[in-house]
């Protein structure tokens, strides 16, 4: 059976266009159709649900007596401790993995001398409350508390740029902001079905995410929260082998006419 190399060329041409990716499938924040159009520079009111401390999480302590602050003034001097998190922030590292305290799995951290305080399921400031009523048993001057998040732990995996486990030293962060973290999402990725895992107090959820879609900014997840993971799977066209844009796409056909003639010629000849 002889198969003319027109024939051949036409679906090598056909295939390269076919598979070339949208710009529909990865711009970002799109008013979609049939959905509510959200105006350029209008206000977005969202509310954001405190967060409640979870198994795992870290959380940075900082406790000053008056006699600390007349001494130190309100920020306290670098010590020890301040030089680990300075060095470990200047590798990469995770800087309160060590100087932080961790939720254990019954909900306690250990702090010296009070000991195991209950902080699951509290808010930051219900945390800080109750750190500073159990001290209040052993101090007995003013004492002032301070109690954070040590930073926004989570993961990227899939079709990132660069995949991988972060964290941030921040209070609050959007889904945005940690993908821009893992250096954005690839063109192939399926952008409308990001998988997003959260946990809860009772368990872990699976939620699916459409970042195309404007609407996100009003959704529940447009915040990212402590131990989250995002999985972005890869279009079909990975599956075919096609490029991620045009001139990818173009690259991958001129070579493939190229192999495609000298076949056809190595076999007319004989």
């Amino acid at each position: 059976m002889h198969i003319s190399l027109k024939s051949i060329l036409f679906f090598l041409l056909i295939l390269g266009f076919t598979s070339c990716v949208s710009n529909e499938k990865i711009i970002y924040l799109q008013n979609l159709e049939g959905q509510k159009a959200i105006a350029e520079g209008e206000l977005i009111a969202y509310e954001i649900p405190e967060y409640k401390l979870q198994y795992n999480d870290i959380i940075d302590v900082n406790i000053q007596t008056v006699d600390d602050i007349l001494k130190n003034g309100f920020n306290p001097t670098a010590d020890a401790s301040n030089n680990m998190r300075m060095q470990m922030a200047q590798g990469g590292g995770d800087i309160y993995y060590m100087t932080g305290y961790t939720v254990d799995k019954n909900g306690n951290i250990r702090l010296p001398i009070v000991g195991e305080i209950q902080v699951k399921d509290k808010t930051i400031e219900e945390a800080r409350a109750e750190i500073e009523a159990r001290l209040k048993a052993y101090i007995t001057s003013e004492v002032y508390v301070k109690v954070k998040l040590g930073g926004i732990r989570y993961s990227a995996l899939g079709e990132f740029r660069r995949p991988g486990k972060f964290v941030v030293l921040q209070d609050r962060m959007t889904i945005f902001e940690a993908i821009a973290n893992a250096g954005d999402l690839s063109n192939i990725a399926k952008r409308d079905e990001v998988l997003l895992i959260r946990q809860y107090p009772e368990g872990t959820k699976l939620h699916r995410i459409n970042l195309n879609d404007r609407q996100i900014v009003q959704s529940p997840f447009y915040f990212i929260q402590p131990n989250d993971q995002l999985y972005a799977e890869p279009m079909k066209v990975r599956e075919v082998g096609a490029g991620e844009n045009a001139a990818q796409s173009l690259s991958l056909v001129i070579s493939a006419i190229t192999v495609s003639v000298l076949l056809i010629n190595t076999f007319t000849r004989k």
